[in-house]
């Protein structure tokens, strides 16, 4: 099924970062669902949630999350959101590794501006 396998990979990617040692250090992960559908039982798990500290790195974030998409069979689009901001990484080229570290640092600024 569709949703066991995006829960399996949110687990994945979620004890992937906790083993990071740069995210770790700096950010908490935690897993989030959504109300069941008519007909569901319990929640499904949607959402990792990153809650960031002061020494957050969105090159590392970044990094890690390429990291562990490069060890998925099916590599998944990944979804990042933060501040408003929305970025998703497809390929994990270059460019996109580039343009979503500065729109994280973008949205972090913008973050500690308020």
């Amino acid at each position: 099924m569709q949703v066991e396998s995006a829960e399996r990979e949110l687990r994945s990617l979620q004890s992937w970062l906790r083993s990071d040692p740069e995210a770790r250090r700096s950010a908490v992960f935690e897993l989030h669902g959504s109300v069941p559908q008519p007909g569901e039982m319990g929640t499904a798990l949607d959402v990792l949630e990153l809650v960031t500290g002061n020494g957050w790195s969105a090159a590392s974030f970044v990094m890690a999350v390429v990291a562990w998409r490069q060890t998925q069979p099916q590599r998944p689009r990944v979804e990042i959101r933060r501040a408003g901001t929305v970025i998703v990484l497809t390929d994990c080229s270059e460019e996109e590794i580039e343009r979503a570290t500065r729109a994280l640092e973008a949205a972090q600024a913008d973050g500690a501006a308020e």
